[in-house]
């Protein structure tokens, strides 16, 4: 029986890739001369740590980042924008966090608008991915194309396709 996986993966080394480069435009930049601004991402916890002395920086910064993200083709969508947080002295904090795999209530959700559309599949959540099975290709290929209609709130992917 024919089936793919839905997911919600980001390529951790593409990722640092677009932070590497968006700190070499950082350090290039003539506004962020004399800055003590950083930019750090922690891999085993996949969050962006942003350090920086006022907001007109940090917005530079995160423009930088996401600008970066486009150009690897990355989705800045799976990125969770925090609040910034004000650390030590005039300094402004913000830790940005990479969303990974696709939450319950997400996956409830695209469960749902599988079942709603009538088609003759079988949707099941399957840790943090979606798992779609049917009898014929053309029902697949029509599921994949449904969720990339709607907007989930992250990006997915669609991979694993099986005959």
């Amino acid at each position: 029986m024919p089936s793919f996986d839905i997911v919600s993966k980001i390529d951790s080394q593409t990722l640092d890739n677009a932070i590497n480069n968006a700190k070499k435009e950082i350090l290039n930049r003539y506004d962020f001369n004399d800055s003590k601004s950083s930019v750090e991402l922690d891999k085993k916890t996949n969050e962006i740590t942003i350090i920086t002395e006022n907001d007109m920086r940090l917005k530079a910064i995160q423009d930088s980042i996401i600008s970066r993200m486009v150009k690897q083709q990355l989705d800045p969508g799976s990125l969770d924008m925090g609040r910034e947080e004000y650390a030590s002295g005039n300094m402004i904090r913000k830790e940005i966090k990479v969303k990974e795999g696709i939450d319950k209530e997400t996956a409830k959700k695209i469960v749902k608008k599988i079942k709603d559309s009538g088609l003759k599949v079988q949707a099941s959540v399957m840790d943090e991915q979606v798992r779609v099975q049917g009898k014929k290709t053309d029902d697949l290929q029509a599921v994949i194309s449904l969720c990339r209609t709607e907007d989930f709130g992250q990006p997915l992917q669609y991979i694993n396709m099986r005959n």
